[in-house]
């Protein structure tokens, strides 16, 4: 995260506002532990309390990381909409779709028994596809952006791997999911970096209301 800011100045706007909005995120660990995993925190304070910092700054991270990264492969700029734009009968959703995904989370955690990652999956991934239908100019943001985040996702899980190789075994509840690894990674740890990057990755455009242009269509106009 750091380096991106650093580097990329055009940026950091984006990347703040969704990291702010992104980081509260973190104080819903105590869904997940010991449900899901019991992770190692500062002054273990996962394992006491439920809570831990380390879950706040990594959503704080994951949420400018998951905004940028598609623009980041594929040099875009953003261009506002115009006022008669937003009044599309497709848009009249747009708070509703906004909001999707806590809502189909609460309802899957409250009325159902499946464990909370798959709450969080199943809520990121329609809402992903409900951001298609009021924002269908923004697609190919939308399905790279999740499959770039999982790729990012996947090099960040296997490096920790390689210095911790009992990291998943010692830590995940495994016999509470489905018990599948992918290159040692927990399948459910990869679907939700693929669902998270799915709707975070249009997130920015669709909430406030910007298109996307690609460079070289600017320089071309």
């Amino acid at each position: 995260w750091g380096i991106i800011y650093w580097r990329k100045p055009q940026f950091r706007e984006e990347m703040r506002k969704l990291s702010i909005w992104t980081m509260p995120f973190g104080l819903t660990e105590p869904l997940f532990v010991p449900e899901y995993w019991s992770p190692p925190s500062l002054f273990g304070l996962a394992s006491k309390t439920g809570f831990d910092v380390e879950s706040l700054l990594f959503s704080f991270a994951i949420g400018g990381i998951g905004a940028v990264l598609y623009r980041l492969v594929f040099p875009a700029n953003l261009s506002e909409f115009e006022e008669h734009e937003k009044q599309h009968a497709r848009h009249r959703l747009h708070r509703v779709i906004l909001f999707l995904p806590v809502a189909v989370f609460l309802v899957l955690a409250v009325f159902t028994r499946l464990n909370h990652i798959y709450c969080s999956v199943i809520a990121l991934f329609l809402g992903g596809v409900a951001t298609l239908y009021c924002r269908p100019d923004l697609k190919s943001k939308i399905w790279v952006g999740g499959l770039l985040f999982l790729g990012l996702y996947a090099v960040y899980f296997g490096s920790l791997l390689l210095v911790f190789p009992d990291f998943v075994d010692n830590h995940w509840n495994l016999a509470a999911l489905t018990g599948i690894k992918t290159i040692g990674i927990p399948v459910e740890e990869l679907f939700f970096a693929f669902t998270f990057g799915l709707y975070w990755s249009g997130l920015y455009e669709h909430l406030f209301w910007y298109h996307l242009k690609p460079v070289n269509s600017l320089s071309h106009a």
